[in-house]
């Protein structure tokens, strides 16, 4: 069959961690929306943050994928060997007007309810000022410059959603006062680069989607499409992440993982695959995968 290079997906986690149940059931959603598609489906290590990340969580979640047969169909990609990149993508937003810098704190911004008492929005977006000192010394972030905006999109399994962006008190951080690249951007830079068409994540997410849309936008790329999945969550009704301390896969178990995250994505396989391969189990899924059976979540799961 004939790959359809219209369609790429990826799956992108943070290495604060092994990979636990909840990040499989991202992985194999977004592995199997591209393989239902005839696309190819990419794994992108987002390395951003050296502070948070122990040595060994990257080759485990790496592992922990190849164990369930969830292997990408290009290289792994290491956003901590990106940081050119991102250099380049923040200087033309500065240079466009779409970013500032900022010296603020974050207990002034909140003592000011998001306002800048620097007035570093209205100063660097001043092109006379800003082309003077391209990127300034000492101590600052650089922030997005979102313009205020009621964004409007289709989501893939949510449907038509809406977000409210206000200027200035909602402008997310792309370069940290410390030095490291933000989420937001290399985000952002790494699907264009990637020409990422499809995006599988979970619903929690689904609040930055309109800032994303607005600097894919000042980037000159296309947005790709979105699909949000239910949020997977412990007794407790908490998220399933590293900060609650989720319990690392058992990556002998990958086929019993594969199948109860098959079940949390409502495919309904039969128990008897448990007993199969992961590819065996990956084979079913890729047959049987059906978009519309994914439970739907509520707003209070977002």
């Amino acid at each position: 069959m004939t790959p359809n290079v219209s369609y790429r997906g990826r799956f992108a986690p943070s290495p604060t961690g092994p990979l636990h149940f909840g990040s499989l059931v991202s992985a194999l959603a977004s592995y199997l929306e591209a393989k239902h598609h005839q696309g190819q489906w990419l794994v992108r290590i987002e390395d951003l943050d050296p502070f948070r990340q122990p040595v060994d969580a990257t080759p485990r979640i790496l592992h922990s994928l190849s164990a369930h047969g969830l292997i990408g169909d290009e290289p792994v990609r290491y956003q901590s060997q990106r940081y050119s990149a991102y250099r380049a993508a923040a200087e033309t937003l500065v240079a466009t007007g779409h970013a500032y810098f900022c010296r603020c704190s974050r207990k002034q911004l909140k003592a000011s309810k998001g306002q800048h008492p620097n007035h570093c929005r209205n100063h660097y977006l001043n092109p006379s000022v800003s082309n003077e000192h391209p990127w300034p010394p000492g101590d600052f972030a650089l922030r997005f410059a979102l313009r205020s905006q009621r964004c409007r999109w289709t989501d893939q399994l949510l449907g038509e959603q809406q977000q409210s962006l206000q200027a200035e008190t909602d402008d997310p951080v792309i370069l940290r006062k410390e030095g490291f690249y933000a989420y937001q951007l290399a985000v952002v830079v790494d699907d264009i680069d990637q020409s990422i068409s499809h995006v599988v994540r979970g619903s929690d997410l689904r609040t930055m989607t309109a800032a994303q849309h607005q600097m894919f936008q000042a980037l000159g790329a296309a947005v790709p499409q979105f699909l949000h999945i239910p949020v997977i969550r412990n007794q407790q009704g908490q998220k399933l992440s590293k900060q609650n301390h989720a319990p690392a896969l058992d990556d002998t178990n990958a086929s019993a993982n594969l199948l109860a995250a098959l079940n949390a994505l409502g495919q309904q396989p039969s128990a008897q695959l448990a007993r199969q391969l992961p590819a065996t189990v990956l084979a079913w899924a890729h047959t049987h995968w059906q978009r519309s059976a994914i439970p739907v979540p509520t707003a209070q799961h977002w």
